[in-house]
């Protein structure tokens, strides 16, 4: 049986797929200890080792940004691509895609994710997240959302939101009250949202997040 990735693993390939993504090319071991705070380079050799015999990436040793991410079948089962949408204030409502430019299918980037993250549910979609509002969720800025498309969530869910007249988006917990929605966030220091019933779309559900290397 093939071992999971531990989480210090799972840091380093996220931010090796998100910084390729980024500049075009692969970090070197000295950015990956810096942006994910490993205590030397040393370690960060030994993980890419790891990650390498699992067969996630390939290493070339002439070359100093020598690395490759790449697919196999013995780790196709164990990771999946998620489209990235696009990005979600978790603070003050920004401007965001509108519903109608929601089209999953025509999104071209994409963003690999262990399996075991998405629990196998379908029309799952990721968002970059801006702001601090839902830091008690540990949901920090730059972090990555993994989100259901549903258009409904239980009280007390996060969620991705759709405010109709100001046609921006937030990322909030969501409380159904008799004559109006509370979208809450996780911090103390902020401010509730309230909004009226049918000014607000619920446009996914957060099913976990990504957090990425700083």
């Amino acid at each position: 049986m093939t071992k999971r990735l531990s989480d210090k693993q799972k840091r380093i390939q996220n931010y090796i797929t998100r910084f390729i993504s980024d500049n075009g090319y692969p970090p070197s071991i000295r950015e990956i200890q810096q942006a994910c705070r490993i205590s030397s380079t040393s370690v960060v050799d030994y993980n890419l080792n790891i990650l390498e015999n699992r067969g996630v990436l390939e290493r070339r040793s002439d070359v100093s940004r020598g690395i490759k991410m790449v697919r196999n079948s013995a780790v196709a089962d164990m990771i999946v691509s998620v489209p990235v949408v696009g990005m979600i204030a978790a603070g003050s409502p920004i401007p965001a895609l509108t519903p109608d430019t929601w089209d999953i299918a025509s999104i071209s980037e994409t963003m690999d994710v262990p399996a075991e993250l998405t629990g196998g549910k379908e029309n799952i979609f990721a968002l970059r997240v801006k702001g601090l509002s839902m830091i008690d969720a540990l949901i920090n800025d730059g972090d990555v959302v993994l989100m259901q498309q549903v258009n409904a969530v239980e009280n007390g869910e996060m969620a991705a939101v759709w405010l109709k007249s100001e046609k921006e988006v937030t990322l909030k917990k969501v409380f159904i009250e008799p004559d109006r929605v509370r979208l809450q966030p996780a911090n103390s220091q902020m401010q509730p949202i309230y909004a009226e019933r049918d000014n607000v779309e619920i446009q996914g559900r957060v099913i976990a997040v990504v957090r990425q290397c700083k």
